[in-house]
């Protein structure tokens, strides 16, 4: 996506290393707009830790953030739940979540200190901003900001798309317990099982939560690539 680059480029020009994890490429996936089964969020969390595993050796590097967009946004955001950084590695040292899926709700309510900056769009009808706002007062150090009439990849220059086939969130949650197990809701308080690929297969079939848009914003473009290059210069730069 070339708004990631701008990004990127933006901070390298601010003296900051990049490195890009290549997630869905290194599975010969291009995308996951029509099923999020193919790469999963918990796969990119692992790839994420691994690559922090590898960079904390290099001598020549200091503090280390994590950066993400949408389902990228989505392993920024919870890098930051602690059992994951207690099994998976230490802990980042910043995180920057554009337009996460914030759907997940662990019962373990234990977060990094980190400092984080959510940025999101109060017109994203593919990741609900609402998700973010009923997760938010469980991380005492994340911060949210908001562009309002922005919609999903508000950060590009892309026109108005409707993307039909796109799964999208609503307001159902996914609950992790205590052992590690996923369920969600569906209706009449029946818990369904979220542990599987088949399971979630299911889920995404049933619910029928399909298609959602994307568009640029020039004002939220703008303001977002000047506000996460200075988070990051001022908590993981020299």
């Amino acid at each position: 996506m070339s708004h990631h680059q701008d990004h990127i480029q933006s901070w390298i020009e601010a003296g900051i290393a990049v490195c890009k994890v290549y997630s869905f490429s290194s599975r010969e996936i291009d995308s996951t707009v029509n099923d999020q089964l193919s790469v999963t969020h918990a796969m990119m969390l692992v790839d994420a830790f691994r690559t922090r595993s590898a960079l904390v050796q290099d001598p020549r590097i200091g503090k280390i953030g994590i950066a993400g967009w949408s389902l990228g946004g989505t392993v920024a955001l919870y890098s930051a739940w602690s059992p994951l950084v207690r099994i998976l590695g230490g802990p980042f040292d910043a995180h920057v979540p554009f337009y996460p899926a914030a759907h997940i709700r662990p019962e373990i309510k234990e977060w990094s200190e980190s400092p984080m900056l959510i940025l999101h769009g109060d017109a994203d009808d593919w990741t609900p901003l609402h998700l973010v706002e009923s997760l938010i007062p469980e991380i005492p150090s994340a911060t949210l900001h908001t562009y309002p009439g922005a919609h999903h990849s508000f950060d590009s220059e892309r026109e108005l798309t409707w993307l039909p086939h796109a799964v999208r969130l609503r307001k159902r949650t996914a609950r992790i317990d205590k052992k590690g197990r996923m369920s969600g809701v569906l209706f009449f308080g029946i818990r369904w099982p979220l542990n599987e690929r088949w399971q979630r297969k299911w889920v995404i079939r049933f619910l029928r939560n399909r298609g959602a848009h994307i568009e640029g914003n020039p004002v939220a473009r703008a303001d977002s690539l000047n506000r996460a290059r200075q988070f990051l210069v001022d908590n993981i730069g020299h």
